[in-house]
């Protein structure tokens, strides 16, 4: 038995006010130019809300000033635009608790070498010998450690 459009859409909203949806979904043709929707896709993009969410909002928004709801005054998007500033200015302390962390380890790294090389500046080479021991104390013979 096949269903032909209107008879599926009658389904539809029979469905949907049973379930009591308050959200339903509409196709509608928005006379934009290219460049227009293209700019449109981008500011949604950014705020990481799907285009047609974005139309829904602006609606809710308009329709909210009409009734003079005071939820709805002010910017659309300002409750998501504050809550990603939000998460990303934790992220952005957790990347420099992080930085400064590894800049730590880097300078104590940094002494251990300058202490490993120490020694070898103060002794000439001439005192140390091809198969002595080096003098850094990394218990390899100098030939194979400092003496290259």
């Amino acid at each position: 038995m096949a269903l032909d459009r209107g008879t599926l859409a009658k389904i539809d909203r029979s469905i949907l006010a049973e379930l009591d949806h308050d959200a339903g979904v509409h196709l509608v043709k928005v006379p934009l130019s290219d460049a227009a929707w293209s700019t449109w896709r981008r500011y949604c993009e950014a705020v990481r809300v799907s285009m047609g969410e974005g139309i829904a909002r602006l609606i809710a928004h308009e329709l909210g000033t009409l009734v003079n709801e005071a939820e709805h005054h002010g910017a659309v998007f300002a409750a998501e635009l504050s809550r990603q500033l939000v998460a990303r200015s934790e992220a952005l302390d957790v990347r420099e608790r992080r930085l400064a962390e590894r800049e730590q380890s880097l300078k104590a790294s940094e002494r251990l070498l300058r202490a490993r090389i120490r020694p070898l500046d103060t002794t000439s080479r001439a005192s140390v010998g091809r198969n002595d021991p080096c003098p850094c104390g990394s218990g390899f013979k100098y030939k194979r450690c400092h003496g290259h």
